[in-house]
């Protein structure tokens, strides 16, 4: 896996708490409902929390019921990097930072209109740059 092009992991264990480097560099994941952005309203953009590439819009974030921040599209479909991840006995699309290589998530085929897409992202592997 890539590792953020600006930081290398000496650097990135000393910025990130050990939950967000478990989950942007180990394809870890946070607890469900347990998450800062999980219910969070407030309009801006989500940025990668490894690299601060704009990944997400507030606009597109949606209630999935799932626990998670979810998104039916991210901000640009090149920021996502999809990859084909066959852990834990099945097969779903990882999401990864396009920019760095950072674990976000996963993508799942069962969001709402108009893209039919759930991006199931952590919070961990996120900041959100409030609007003003």
């Amino acid at each position: 896996m890539p590792y953020p092009i600006l930081l290398n992991k000496e650097e990135l264990q000393k910025t990130l708490t050990p939950l967000e480097y478990n989950i942007c560099l180990n394809h870890g994941t946070e607890p469900p409902f347990q998450n800062a952005y999980c219910d969070e309203k407030a309009p801006g953009t989500y940025l990668c929390k490894c690299c601060h590439t704009p990944l997400f819009e507030s606009t597109s974030k949606f209630d999935s019921g799932t626990g998670w921040p979810s998104f039916f599209q991210p901000l640009q479909k090149n920021k996502i990097e999809f990859i084909t991840d066959r852990s834990h006995g099945m097969t779903r699309t990882e999401a990864r930072c396009a920019n760095c290589g950072a674990h976000l998530g996963h993508v799942f085929p069962d969001g709402p209109a108009p893209t039919g897409e759930r991006y199931c992202i952590n919070s961990a592997s996120l900041d959100l740059q409030k609007e003003n």
